[in-house]
């Protein structure tokens, strides 16, 4: 057996057999890190930059919801483009979008032309992600998504892990700066999309150069993979952004009576202990299953996630948030590779419903959650992230065990698949 060591992803065992990860993924995964790395340099800016025009939290809230919703409203018609002009145009024209409206938002003359800017960078977001991720599963080979999707998630992980610290450092010089160097970035982005990635094509997944029909959305949708996917992916989007990422700041200043720069320690130690368990989640949901994934992951991430406005000090609040990056792992790969199992050949569009679960969850998690807290507690805000978790852990109960078949090669001719594998 031979072993591949990957850049920022899983070390892959593989027979002569054995699919291996397309060029395609690594690109992508360089992809990712250039976006993420810009993107992570913007965040902690952004905030600051929008009240330099004399509005409010709200009017700084509203700038944050312009881009997800627009993210969500674009979601649908993404499916379609990518159908008609290949992932790697949409790719491009999405990563195109972002670059020049965050180039503009740095020269915004009003909170008006800097909101509209938002809200088309979110357009561009939307094509850029649904495009990638459709890319990535067509591309590749049932028995090693997981590792595929590892990959991939392990650029933004690292990027997000570099940018916020570069971001720091280019705030000193202005508030403006960032948005020049996420424009510069996210050029350089689609640069490589343009130059390395492959023309679309029609062929089965894993290269075996086999047209494929496509498969009716409708045949998706009635999947229980496809269903408990998007389950998975609307519960993180609520919890990671909406009780998570919302909350626990305040929960730390408010609660535990600490400093804001704890916030960003803890989630610093998450999103390391995330990217460490990328590798290994990876391989089990390729070698265990993405059923198993599913339900164990979220149920840790249940419990977790409810314990966490009970913790009596930042040092317990880490490890619980470390916690939940170790699940977040597996929350994050299993789900993508159940809908290329679930989609096949379907086109671009189921993976756009699947990125409208997450949207949508992000769009509105943040404020019932805040409502919560305002008006019942903490702990409810957090409960009921926790019960989401909870009801697509046994949603995943519906789907089949097991793996989906590998394709495996022949002499006569390319690979082709045993209905009795595994």
């Amino acid at each position: 057996m031979r072993r591949i060591r990957l850049p920022f992803g899983p070390t892959i065992g593989r027979t002569a057999n054995e699919p291996r990860l397309s060029r395609d993924v690594y690109v992508l995964g360089v992809i990712a890190f250039f976006v993420m790395v810009g993107f992570g340099v913007v965040v902690p800016v952004l905030p600051v930059y929008v009240k330099s025009f004399g509005v409010g939290n709200l009017e700084i809230g509203a700038v944050v919801s312009a881009f997800a919703l627009m993210r969500f409203v674009a979601s649908p018609v993404c499916g379609k483009l990518i159908d008609w002009a290949g992932e790697r145009t949409i790719l491009a024209i999405g990563i195109g979008i972002v670059a020049v409206s965050s180039g503009l938002v740095g020269i915004a003359g009003s909170y008006p032309q800097l909101l509209l800017l938002r809200g088309v960078g979110g357009i561009g977001s939307a094509m850029f992600t649904v495009a990638a991720m459709t890319l990535l599963l067509r591309t590749t080979a049932p028995g090693i998504r997981g590792r595929a999707v590892g990959f991939y998630q392990g650029g933004f992980l690292i990027g997000g892990m570099a940018g916020p610290a570069l971001g720091g450092l280019l705030a000193t010089i202005s508030l403006t700066a960032p948005f020049f160097f996420y424009a510069g970035t996210l050029a350089v982005a689609g640069v490589v999309g343009l130059v390395l990635l492959q023309p679309a094509t029609r062929a089965a997944a894993g290269g075996t150069g086999a047209a494929a029909p496509l498969l009716p959305l409708r045949t998706v949708l009635r999947d229980p993979r496809f269903r408990a996917a998007c389950l998975a992916n609307f519960s993180q989007g609520w919890s990671s952004f909406g009780v998570r990422g919302a909350l626990v700041p305040v929960l730390v200043v408010e609660v535990l009576k600490g400093p804001s720069a704890w916030t960003g320690i803890a989630f610093a130690i998450a999103a390391v202990a995330q990217t460490l368990a990328l590798a290994p989640a990876s391989r089990f949901v390729d070698t265990v299953g993405r059923k198993p994934a599913i339900i164990g992951s979220f149920l840790v991430a249940a419990v977790t996630i409810t314990a966490i406005p009970f913790a009596p000090n930042i040092v317990v609040l880490t490890t619980l948030l470390a916690v939940y990056g170790v699940a977040a792992a597996f929350m994050g790969t299993a789900p993508a590779a159940s809908v290329g199992d679930a989609a096949g050949t379907a086109g671009g569009r189921p993976v756009a419903i699947f990125s409208m679960f997450s949207d949508f969850g992000a769009i509105v998690g943040p404020l019932v959650a805040g409502l919560l807290a305002d008006t019942v507690s903490y702990p409810a805000a957090f409960l009921l992230g926790g019960l989401l978790f909870v009801a697509t852990s046994l949603y995943a109960l519906r789907m089949p065990g097991g793996l989906p078949a590998q394709p495996t090669a022949t002499p006569q001719g390319p690979a082709v698949t045993d209905p009795l594998d595994r």
